[in-house]
């Protein structure tokens, strides 16, 4: 789920106006232009505001040393967090008014010598008296200057006080400001409780904490987007089991235990930036709505409001993108109940895709090899074996209606190497096979994979072939329909050893 994360947008196909009542999916939807060979179609919308002082505008920058000054103040104030002197003086207060309630019912004999030993501990209690009154004024008196002030305050593992000059303090401050519209008193107010929060709920040790373990499949980060930003996937299908959905929402306190896990994975993922100018500083978030419960669930429905309050609250413009993906009829009511409780920026963020449109809509964000299989990418677990991070990039082909392409894979040395290569095709729908045809003209050609025809919800496609002569590997891909379709490929060659 991730807080923006749990929130919700209205789908939508075309560019609508920020003033419409829909939430804008943005850019989800651009205008079909012809890509460009080998290079896989992106979101030229999709890019994290500047955190360099000479790229903020005017008013920016100058909302920026205003917050700046007043945090500076309140540190070295002693200001930040709330004080609980006047609670424990009231506590005081009250002992005494029940130690002196007994000493109302006396007798006369009582009465009599308390008169006589009045005057010899008349000046003892006068001392006495002092005693309990001069700490507490003497701690309103005492000049800021003498108080022990903590210069080590953070947030995130960014120092918050400017005196030190951290690069990360004014990407941390401009957060702040940028989700109270840089209003300087309510970004400052913000921040103040932010820090609050965390220290009363103890958030700065929640990742020593071990809490729903079998949560693991309901929420991780996998991968980097175009930008670099930490992927995290939030799995609502998880919750369709109703032993794990009665474990994680039952009553309110397994709900409060499934927020503080929320929160937790929060600041793993955060751990994953890198809080500085020209830095990821912020994450992209994948709601998978497939075989989610949906609104019917009321207790889904509680846990969902207030984590969006929470971290909305306490994790501002920590979430480049917000992409909902798989999303089915109940959306919209999910929507509607969620709509008024966040902000419009935070809203701005929100990109929907419906279940035909999902591999389409991730492109745009995410490089292939890194989009999980089930998503239409080339994604896979531990599969350091065939390709890594070093190995090419994805090329991208189109293909006309009606028309037929190959793509050929050399093995120029006849050195019992193994060819590779992966294949997705948006919408498939296609008739699809795999020969490989010697260089020799008189040698055989091999069927790899003989011709069928896929479905719309074929996934992506994996081979190997072991050459033992020189040829090449040749994939043929029919477009039998009359849309065009985008192929997405790669390949590389593992010598045998």
């Amino acid at each position: 789920m991730t807080v923006e994360e749990t929130q919700v947008a209205v789908a939508v196909e075309e560019p609508v106006k920020e003033c419409e009542k829909a939430v804008v999916a943005e850019g989800l939807v651009e205008e079909e232009a012809e890509p460009k060979p080998a290079k896989v179609e992106k979101s030229s919308s999709y890019k994290e505001e500047s955190n360099y002082l000479s790229d903020l505008k005017e008013f920016e920058k100058k909302a920026l040393v205003e917050l700046k000054a007043k945090l500076q103040e309140a540190i070295l104030g002693n200001n930040i967090f709330k004080k609980d002197e006047p609670k424990k003086v009231e506590e005081k207060k009250e002992e005494k008014t029940e130690e002196a309630e007994p000493a109302a019912v006396k007798t006369e004999e009582t009465e009599a010598v308390e008169k006589t030993e009045e005057g010899e501990k008349a000046p003892e209690l006068a001392e006495e008296k002092e005693q309990v009154v001069a700490p507490v004024c003497k701690e309103e008196a005492k000049p800021e200057s003498s108080q022990v002030v903590d210069t080590d305050i953070s947030l995130w593992g960014v120092p918050l006080f400017p005196g030190k000059g951290s690069e990360g303090t004014d990407v941390v401050l401009l957060k702040f400001l940028r989700a109270r519209e840089f209003k300087v008193n309510e970004a400052f107010e913000m921040l103040k409780k932010t820090l609050q929060w965390r220290k009363e709920s103890k958030i700065d040790s929640i990742l020593e904490e071990e809490i729903f373990s079998d949560l693991s499949s309901a929420a991780y980060l996998n991968g980097v987007d175009r930008e670099g930003h930490p992927v995290c996937y939030n799995i609502f299908g998880v919750f369709d089991n109703e032993e794990l959905y009665q474990k994680t929402f039952g009553n309110e306190e397994k709900r409060g235990q499934f927020l503080r896990w929320r929160v937790q994975l929060m600041e793993k993922s955060i751990q994953k930036l890198e809080l500085k100018p020209g830095g990821a500083t912020s994450l992209l978030q994948i709601n998978d709505l497939k075989n989610s419960p949906g609104p019917i669930k009321k207790e889904l429905r509680v846990a969902t409001k207030q984590a969006v309050g929470l971290l909305q609250d306490n994790y501002p413009e920590l979430v480049a993108k917000n992409i909902f993906i798989n999303v089915p009829f109940w959306y919209y009511a999910l929507n509607a109940l969620l709509s008024p409780f966040l902000t419009q920026r935070t809203k701005s963020k929100f990109v929907v895709a419906r279940p035909t449109k999902v591999t389409e809509t991730l492109l745009k964000y995410i490089p292939a090899e890194e989009i999980p299989t089930q998503y239409g990418g080339f994604k896979r677990e531990d599969d350091t074996e065939f390709f890594s991070s070093e190995d090419g990039s994805v090329s991208e082909l189109t293909l006309k209606a009606g028309s037929t392409q190959t793509i050929e894979i050399e093995a120029a040395e006849a050195d019992s190497s193994t060819l590779v290569w992966d294949v997705s095709i948006l919408g498939w729908e296609v008739n699809y096979k795999e020969e490989f045809v010697p260089s020799d003209e008189g040698s055989y050609t091999i069927i790899v994979q003989k011709k069928k025809k896929t479905g719309a919800n074929e996934g992506p496609i994996r081979n190997t072939f072991r050459s033992n002569e020189p040829g090449k590997v040749v994939l043929t891909i029919e477009n039998t329909s009359s849309k065009k379709k985008r192929v997405l490929y790669r390949h590389k060659t593992n010598k045998c050893i």
